[in-house]
Formats: C-alpha cells, sequence, structure tokens
C-alpha cells in the first residue's frame, strides 16, 4: 500500500506531521515542549528519531512505520516511537508496521510487545476505529448479556448447577481462547477435561501457588461430578455454544474486550454461592470509574483484599498496562504490582481464571481471610486500594478481637462492612503506607452516625482522611443484590483535621445512563442522536466535577464533615429548582399519596 492510500484510510485530517514528506520528528517535538529528548538506538548506533507517519484523535495516536518490507528487527524502532509518544503526552497508542510493497501489516495495541499484538488485525482501518480499541460498544455488551442467558438456560439443561456455572464457563472460555482441541471425533470427555488442565497448566507460568491453584480449579470444576457425568454430546455442545456466541466478543487486548469479559463474568457472578442478598459482584463501569478517580497508572501497587471474581484487579491491571511504554513495564506491573484476597475458595478460582484470561500468568491472588494477610499486605506497600467488602458478614468470617464486643445476638457485622475498610487502613498506617483506598459500601454506612458505624467513622478519620463520597444509582448491583451503595475515597496516612486538607467532595451521582431490562439486567443507553454511549458522558462529567472540585447544584456540594456528620451528597448539596417541572411535581405527589395509603395498612384507626 502506498503512503497516500494509508493516509486517507486512517484519516488525513487527523495526519500530524512538524517535518517534510508527512513525517514527525520526535527530537523537534520534544524541543518545542521544552522536554529532554533522549534517543533510542539500536545495536548497530542507529538512532531512532523521525516516524513515517502519525495520526492523532481524542488522545489516541496511531503510529505507522513503512517499509518495503517489514522485518522482526522493524518492532524496536517502532517500539522507540511507542515510548517517545509516551513520554510526549502519554496518549494510548495503536502501532503499525506496513508494508509499501504490498497490503501486510502488524499491529499492535499498545506497546510493541507479543502480549499487545493483535494478529487478526491484516488491513489498515480508519482512526475513528482504531479509537474504538480503547472504547467499550455498547450494543456487543447487550448482545453478549443476551447470548450468556442463552448459554445459562443450555447449563441448566445439562445440569450443571447454579453454582458452579460461573467458574466452568470461565475455564472452558479460557481453554477455548487458547485453541483447546474439543471437535475430533475420537476424543472422549475425559480427554477433552485432560486436554483443559494441560491449558491451564501451561498459563500459570510463574503464579506463585501454582499447585494449589490448578488442585482447586481440577477439584471444583473439572472433576466436580456435574462436569464428569456430562455426556460427550453435551460438552461439545456446550463448548461449542461458548465458542460461537461468547468468545467472539472477548478480546483482552482491547479495552471493550475487558468490558465486556467482565460484563460476561458479572451476569454469571450471580449463581456462584454469595447468597447473602447485601453482598454483590461490582459492575464493570463503576470499576472503572474508580480505577479513574484513584488515579491508577504504571506506578501503581493495586490490592483488592476482597477481590471476588477480580473485576477491579482486571480493571486497574488495564489501566496501568495501557499507561506503559515498553514490555517491560508491563511485565513489571503483572509481576509485582496488582495483588488480591479472596476467602471464598471457588470464588477465588473463578478471580484465578479471570486473570489467565487476561494473560496475566503470574496471576497474585492469594485465598483466605484478608485479616490472616496483614504481613503481606504490608511487604507489597499497595499505594491504590480499591475493594467491596462483604456487607453482612458473620461472625466466622471476622477477627475474634472484633466480634468479641458484639451483642450476644448479634450475627453480622454491624458496621455493614465498615470494619474491613478500618483494618486495610491501619495495617497500612502501622507501617507509613500512604495511599488511595476507594471502597463500596452500602448507603447505611454514610448515614450513620452512632453505634459501631459511627465509632468507626470517628476512629477512621483520627489518622485518614475522607476525600469524597458519590452516591450511586440504585440497585447499582441489580440483578444480583438490592443494597443502596455509595463509593467512598480516603487518603490513607493523613489525618482528617490537617488543615491542608480540602472540603470533603460530595457527588449526587444517581443516574448513570443505564436502564433495567427484562433477563438483561442494567444495561447501558445510547444518545439516540449521537449514538455515544450515554455513561461515557455520564462518567467524563462525574470525573471533572470530582477533579476540579466543582460545587453544582443538584449535583454536587463540597463540606468540611466530621464523624457526626452524614456522609452523602443529599444532606449538604442544594436543590437545584430549574430542573423541577410540572410532570415532576405531580409524580412525586402521586409517590407520596401511594405511600400514604400502603402506610394506611399499619395505621390502627
Amino acid at each position: 500500500m502506498i503512503r497516500a492510500d494509508m493516509i486517507s484510510t486512517v484519516g488525513r485530517e487527523y495526519l500530524t506531521t512538524n517535518i517534510e514528506n508527512d513525517e514527525f520528528s520526535y527530537p523537534k517535538a520534544f524541543k518545542e515542549k521544552h522536554l529532554e529528548f533522549i534517543p533510542i538506538s539500536n545495536n548497530q548506533g542507529r538512532k531512532f528519531e523521525k516516524l513515517d507517519l502519525r495520526f492523532v484523535k481524542d488522545n489516541v495516536s496511531v503510529l505507522i512505520e513503512t517499509k518495503v518490507n517489514f522485518t522482526k528487527s522493524d518492532e524496536e524502532q517502532l517500539s522507540a516511537y511507542v515510548e517517545y509518544e509516551k513520554s510526549l503526552n502519554n496518549n494510548k497508542v495503536i502501532a503499525i508496521l506496513a508494508n509499501t510493497s504490498d497490503d501486510k501489516i502488524k499491529v499492535w495495541r499498545g506497546v510493541v510487545s507479543e502480549a499487545d499484538y493483535l494478529s487478526k488485525e491484516t488491513a489498515l482501518r480508519s482512526i475513528d476505529e482504531y479509537i474504538d480499541f480503547y472504547t467499550s460498544k455498547v450494543n456487543n455488551k447487550e448482545k453478549v448479556m443476551q447470548n450468556t442467558y442463552k448459554l445459562n438456560e443450555l447449563l441448566h439443561k445439562h445440569g450443571i448447577s447454579e453454582k458452579l456455572r460461573s467458574q466452568f464457563v470461565g475455564t472452558c472460555l479460557l481453554a477455548l481462547k487458547n485453541n483447546v482441541d474439543y471437535k475430533t471425533k475420537t476424543l472422549t470427555a475425559a480427554q477433552i477435561r485432560t486436554r483443559i488442565k494441560e491449558v491451564l497448566e501451561a498459563l500459570l507460568t510463574d503464579s506463585m501457588e501454582k499447585a494449589e491453584k490448578l488442585a482447586l480449579l481440577n477439584k471444583n470444576v473439572l472433576e466436580s461430578q456435574d462436569v464428569r457425568t456430562l455426556k460427550i454430546e453435551d460438552f461439545r455442545e456446550i463448548l461449542l455454544s461458548i465458542e460461537d456466541t461468547i468468545l467472539p466478543f472477548i478480546n483482552d487486548k482491547s479495552t471493550s474486550g475487558q468490558d465486556l469479559l467482565n460484563l460476561f463474568f458479572v451476569t454469571f457472578n450471580k449463581y456462584v454461592g454469595k447468597s447473602d442478598k447485601n453482598q454483590a459482584f461490582t459492575p464493570d463501569h463503576i470499576t472503572d470509574f474508580m480505577a479513574k478517580i484513584v488515579g491508577v497508572n504504571k506506578r501503581s501497587v493495586i490490592l483488592d483484599p476482597c477481590c471476588g471474581s477480580g473485576s477491579f484487579l482486571v480493571r486497574a491491571m488495564t489501566q496501568a498496562l495501557d499507561d506503559c511504554s515498553t514490555a517491560n513495564e508491563q511485565e513489571k506491573i503483572k509481576k509485582g504490582q496488582i495483588h488480591g484476597i479472596e476467602f471464598d475458595e471457588k470464588i477465588y478460582g473463578l478471580a484465578t481464571t479471570n486473570m489467565l484470561i487476561h494473560s496475566d500468568g503470574n496471576s497474585n491472588i492469594r485465598q483466605g481471610s484478608c485479616f490472616d494477610f496483614k504481613e503481606i499486605i504490608q511487604e507489597k506497600r499497595p499505594n491504590i486500594i480499591l475493594m467491596n467488602p462483604p456487607y453482612n458478614a458473620q461472625r466466622k468470617y471476622m477477627p475474634e478481637e472484633y466480634t468479641k464486643k458484639w451483642a450476644k445476638d448479634k450475627k453480622e457485622d454491624p458496621s455493614k462492612g465498615l470494619y474491613f475498610v478500618k483494618y486495610i487502613m491501619d495495617v497500612l498506617n502501622e507501617v507509613n503506607i500512604s495511599a488511595t483506598l476507594a471502597v463500596l459500601l452500602p448507603v447505611a454506612c454514610a448515614m450513620g452516625t452512632i453505634g459501631e458505624i459511627g465509632k468507626i467513622k470517628k476512629e477512621i478519620l483520627e489518622e485518614n482522611t475522607l476525600d469524597a463520597v458519590f452516591t450511586l444509582p440504585n440497585e447499582v448491583f441489580y440483578p444480583g443484590a438490592s443494597a443502596s451503595a455509595c463509593c467512598m475515597v480516603f487518603k490513607v496516612g493523613k489525618k482528617h483535621s490537617d488543615i491542608s486538607n480540602p472540603d470533603t467532595f460530595f457527588g449526587y451521582y444517581k443516574d448513570d445512563g443505564f436502564k433495567k431490562r427484562k433477563n438483561l439486567g442494567r444495561i447501558e443507553q445510547v444518545d439516540i442522536n449521537t449514538g455515544k454511549s450515554l455513561w461515557k458522558i455520564i462518567e467524563e462529567e462525574w470525573i471533572e466535577l470530582y477533579r476540579e472540585r466543582k460545587s453544582i447544584d443538584g449535583k454536587s456540594a463540597l463540606k468540611k464533615v466530621t464523624p457526626k456528620d452524614e456522609w452523602l451528597c443529599e444532606a449538604h448539596m442544594k436543590t437545584d429548582y430549574s430542573l423541577l417541572s410540572e410532570s415532576i411535581f405531580q409524580k412525586t405527589i402521586r409517590n407520596y399519596y401511594a405511600y400514604l395509603i400502603k402506610e394506611s395498612e399499619y395505621i390502627d384507626y
């Protein structure tokens, strides 16, 4: 393909050039930004400085290095340009080697490495299509949810129990992603299970406790009675369904793929055994929002002490990897900067599988109670904590030093999960580890000012700062838990009373642009005029209000608070009366009368 055709395909209006022949000089660009340019050279001393074609739109850079016939050695040159681009503006990158003698190309999303290589990309695309590699596609999400519900019916038909389904499908998906053979007619069901085990063995490369993880996945999934007794024709039907209806949507090398994969797990997670209605797995768009507000990047060391299926860890890893400019930086993140703890043995297996699907063979997830990993947490020195603790943990899951203070008839955690937050903060403060902690908690924790909740809130603020609280949409966990939740953000290790602290930011973030759909859960909506995801527009506004610390009537407020105050925006923001209308007024009156009629059933006249 000639250069003119390449420019036309990607988009001439987005071509950025600062020297002749449409080329882009990085030394010149660094100089114009008053940045130091440190050239990268190959083993022969050749410096890489001028890129052939550079396109930029919406914080995504498409870099194309053209050759008559590129070779493996040319990847080093392209990698240097990616590193320059990250240092120059930290844009997300699509890196491409392209032949001028034919139409052959090689494409990478992120850095030039085997992990980021997009083997199925064989034709040049427009820049808008490349931008989609870093954004979610609403219709795909809805389709994968529809397919997941159909798959659920198939699993029910073939006797796979509800609690096993998510882990079983995740394991099958992982095997199919790695080309396991199940179609050869001479294969038995036992031989297919053996081949899946071999895939798991190969993928858990440098994993700590590798043998333990393999044993658990084998015991809980492949050797479970439901799977062992599957007839070969039923096993093949299930695998074919996953391959045809789920696998095409899974692309671990794009953010869209990450979103869809987590959506798949969240859809199945209601079957994995967290029976308490107030314990919930976090929707993917909320994990995305939380990872952004705490500023996850390549220097972050992330911990989720109650990691569930691993959605926070996957999202944080994606964001951290996108901030990298080299394969070595990415490998460092996977090996030592993503950490999780999960108590439930089966869900722990699900989290391990989830990380493996996202090409993290190190899988730094431990099975057990976070209260038993104090020394390890301190050793890893996390600076970002993302968590959604159990809201009604029973006595047997909590430390005795805490439960012995409960009333004798108290069966569940009176702090509604807030004790988990305080424990992690205390562990970090004990060895002077500064961190940002974002946690999902029931609204009761924000409203409570007395009892165990009030006591813990007071203790937390003695050593830590309440930076922000976001009131989240009603039924945010639907169709799983029914709890109303808020997101709290703390600065660990800095006293709330510090005079330099800004006021706490409160966001009234009740509308995320999702709507409930029968049998599909909460579905992301699009703007009918632009076709753009409403959530993406809303998320941008949410993040801007928080980062700019803006107080907007009806949306946000700034206030200094104490443990005696309610930690909710509703208690501090001003009403935006300009949004009121006759229809809203009438609806409110109708709801009020309905409430009175309902309550009258219990009034003794």
